[in-house]
């Protein structure tokens, strides 16, 4: 349970990639938040009850050439 104050999101939230990290392995591209989510640095996340949450890549816009 998280020892934070305020309290972190859980891992059901939709913003539980608030949470506060726990272990740090950027060698490795992962995170471990205090609500047990693993965070990978491309964005996909692993939560506790084994659900993969694919990467969210940011969009990268394009100008339009004239």
């Amino acid at each position: 349970m998280c020892q934070h104050t305020p309290t972190c999101p859980t891992a059901e939230d939709s913003d539980r990639e608030a949470a506060l990290p726990i272990a740090r392995h950027p060698q490795q591209g992962w995170s471990l938040l205090c609500n047990q989510v693993l965070l990978f640095e491309d964005t996909g996340e692993l939560l506790p009850n084994g659900t993969i949450v694919a990467p969210r890549r940011p969009t990268v816009a394009t100008g339009a050439a004239a």
